[in-house]
This record gives C-alpha cells, structure tokens and sequence, in this order.
C-alpha cells in the first residue's frame, strides 16, 4: 500500500515539475483554479435560493435587470485592459519591466480618470430616469430603485478600475488569482447576505449594499496586497504615467472594445428584452439556466483561462508544435464537457427542485435546452478565440463582432414577436449570433498555424 502512495505521490510531482515551462506553469494553476472554482461553484448554488429566501423572485429580477442595464456602461473600458493583458504578456516575454509598469500605471490613469467622469455624469441623469417604467414595475418602487440603480452604478466604476489587477494576473499567466479574487468577492458577499436574513426583512437596497461593498473591498485589498508584493516592481505611479503609451493600449485596445460590445450586448440586452416581454420572474428562470450550464463554461475557463497570455508567448517564440497540443487537448475537453452537459440536462428538472425548491421558479426544459446548446457553442469557439486573441489576429473577429450584435438582436425579437417563442428564443438568437466562434475562428486558426497564410488571417 505505502509503495503504491509513494508511485501517486511520485506520478503528481512529476506532472507538477515536468515538462515545458510553460505547460507546468498552465497545470498548476489549472490545479489550483480547479479547488477555487469548486468553491465557487459551491457558492453560486447555494446564493441563487439564498438571495431568494431575502427577496422575492421578481425583486432579484429588478437587481438582476439593473446589474445588466450599468454593464452596459463598460462600453466606456474600449477595450484597454484586454489591450494592457496583451501588451503587459509581450512585455514579459521580452523582459522589459519598464515597459510593463508603464503599460499598467498609463491603464489605471485613463480608466480612472474615465469612470470618474461617467460617474457624474450618471449622478445627474439618474434624477431624471423614470426607473418603474423602464423596468416595468410599479411606480412606488421608483425611489428604491433609483437608490439602487445609483449604488450598482458606483459599484461598478470603482470595481472596473481596481479589477485591472486581475488583468495583470492573467497576463501572468496566473488565473489561479483572478479566480480567488472572484471567490473571496463571493464568500463576502454570500456572508453579508446569510447575515440579512438572519436579522432584517427583505430589501433591494440591502441586498444591494451586499452584493456592491463587499467585492469593492476584496478588490481594493488585492491591489494593496499585490502592489506591496510580488508586483511591487509593476505599481502603478503618477511618475510612469505615459499617454504616448496610451497610442497603441488604444489602438489594440478597440478592436478588443468592437468585440466586447458584441458580447455585451447579447449577454445584457437579454434580461432587458426579457423583462420587457415577458417579465421579471422570467428573467430570474433566464439566469437560473445561464448560471446553471454556464457550470460547463466554469469548467472551461479554469483550463482555458491560461491559454490566451501563453499563446502570445509561444507564438512569439515560433512554438507552433506547444500551440497545436494544447489545442488538441482542449478538443477532447469539449468532448467530456458536452457529455456532462447532457447528463445536466436530462437531469435539469429534479436538479432546479432541489437546488431552488419545489416549484420555487417554473423552467420550461425549451429554455435548458438551448441553454445546454448555446454554451456547447462557446465551449466550442473558445479555444480558438483564445489563441486569436493572444496573437492579436483580431481583425476578423473584428468584422464579425459589427454584424452579431444587430443578428442577435433582429433574430431574438423575431423569433419572440413573430414565432411566438418563449424565453428560450434569446439563447437561439445567442447561438445563430455567435458564427464567428462557430465558423470563422477555427478557420482562421487552421489557416494561420496549418497553412502558414499571413495577410488578413494573421491581422
């Protein structure tokens, strides 16, 4: 027995220790980003009837709705931390420290000096937003929301700023600390909440001062933690603040921008469209499915996440051969996720019971089912647009991403007015939108690394 530990033991350090670099520095933070996304797994399941034993259905669809309504405001980042993640790796991979810190104190200074901006500007409209009827709930709730819309709104801003240290984590190519950021955000706010229903009512604006404060100061600790440590030589100061640099952060950075406001709006015109066409309690169902297979996503991203900064590396460095394994791996990681995402599925009913309560929220199994669909889509694509984007090939993803949001939009309010279609048809929309994950990226990637082709697939 003690021979057959020894050989486990002996097998794990090996795998830990050996082999490319690159590929063990990938491993162990897979492995420790596999323990922290567990928790955080944990966690997700078991705040969705949490938050629903504090505030009612259609509340947590008001919180829900607002939450989607302020991501539209990181239309205002155009693209600067995806731009900071690649050029803060490149810099690393040339061993340019100066560089480095340059790139990251001329981030915090625009994005600073950006959000404090909108953030004014957002104090005065908000008075004169009528809030009961942009979210279709009743006028006397228009002062609690409004409160609450200003609280998200601030939220967001500071947490935009002080989240460029996770950017710098994973141009590290050490996603295993973004991912505790995430997870200590969760558990604080999980505990602000366990505690508000053990002592008041139920409250939006409670619910609110949760789920805002306690990730803001997590945020806020991780910056001060890492900026006095290990990234000491990367503090952003007033003295290397260079706009010059801001050039090509801006240059590479709104390509990234054009892309993110493609997802954006699929992901935060959802809850909109659905709150508007159906309702708040559907909006809750909507996310409970998303949160639900968006478990397979997790998974990925915990194995993905290292890919995007290692590609810049290694393509960099011409090594293609490290590229084509780690996409091959990533292949017969779809194969099992789509496998458990099917047993997830023929199971969903029982499983929303159990997790939420009997009959706490109705989820038509259409609506799991296209959920299951669509991420199986963005499972697919991931991989590809990983690589791609650490290589900066962008400009086809580029293209595409001005097409996909006015698709996603024309096919999800067809599909619901003309078809008659439930709340499922936003996923169906999601999935007809997301072309270039299904089609266009891996093409690209065959062309780039099988065929050598440079010019528009290497742009």
């Amino acid at each position: 027995m003690e021979i057959k530990q020894i050989a486990r033991i002996s097998f794990l350090k090996d795998y830990f220790t050996k082999g490319h670099e690159r590929s063990v520095r990938a491993k162990k933070n897979i492995a420790a980003t596999i323990v922290i996304k567990g928790f955080s797994i944990i966690i997700s399941l078991v705040f969705v009837p949490l938050v629903l034993n504090y505030v009612n259905s259609a509340q947590y669809g008001i919180w829900l709705t607002l939450s989607s309504i302020v991501g539209w405001f990181s239309f205002f980042d155009i693209g600067l931390t995806q731009g900071l993640r690649n050029k803060f790796a490149e810099a690393l991979a040339r061993g340019d420290h100066n560089a480095a810190q340059i790139f990251v104190s001329t981030t915090y200074a625009i994005l600073g000096i950006v959000f404090i901006g909108v953030w004014l500007l957002f104090l005065i409209i908000n008075n004169f937003l009528d809030w009961s009827s942009i979210l279709k709930v009743p006028q006397e709730m228009q002062s609690e929301v409004s409160i609450l819309a200003m609280m998200v709104f601030t939220y967001f801003c500071i947490a935009f700023v002080l989240r460029i240290i996770t950017t710098i984590f994973l141009a590290d190519q050490k996603p295993a600390k973004s991912s505790l950021i995430d997870l200590l955000g969760q558990l604080a706010s999980m505990t602000f909440i366990f505690i508000l229903v053990r002592t008041t009512e139920g409250s939006l604006i409670r619910l609110g001062i949760a789920l805002c404060v306690s990730p803001v100061l997590v945020l806020l600790a991780a910056n001060i933690v890492s900026f006095n440590g290990a990234y000491k030589v990367y503090r952003p100061t007033f003295a290397q603040v260079n706009f010059a640099h801001a050039k090509s952060l801006i240059n590479l950075g709104v390509k990234f921008f054009i892309i993110q406001v493609a997802g954006i709006i699929q992901f935060h015109t959802a809850n909109i469209i659905i709150a508007r066409n159906f309702g708040t309690d559907d909006v809750t169902a909507y996310n409970i499915v998303y949160k639900y297979f968006g478990v397979l996503n997790m998974v990925n991203t915990i194995f993905i996440a290292p890919f995007w900064s290692a590609s810049t590396e290694a393509y960099l460095k011409n090594d293609i051969a490290w590229i084509r394994n780690g996409i091959r791996k990533y292949n017969t990681l779809n194969i099992l996720l789509f496998l458990t995402g099917l047993l997830m599925l023929i199971f969903s009913g029982p499983v929303y019971n159990l997790w939420l309560g009997e009959g706490k929220v109705l989820i038509p199994f259409s609506l799991s089912l296209w959920g299951f669909i669509y991420f199986n889509v963005i499972l697919y694509g991931t991989k590809y647009v990983s690589f791609l984007n650490g290589i900066n090939a962008l400009k086809i993803q580029f293209i595409a991403s001005t097409i996909s949001p006015v698709l996603y939009l024309v096919v999800a309010l067809s599909l619901i007015k003309y078809s008659g279609m439930g709340v499922y048809a936003l996923f169906v929309a999601s999935v007809v939108a997301n072309f270039n994950a299904i089609i266009l990226a891996p093409l690209q990637y065959y062309f780039i690394i099988s065929k050598k082709k440079k010019g528009i697939w290497a742009a």
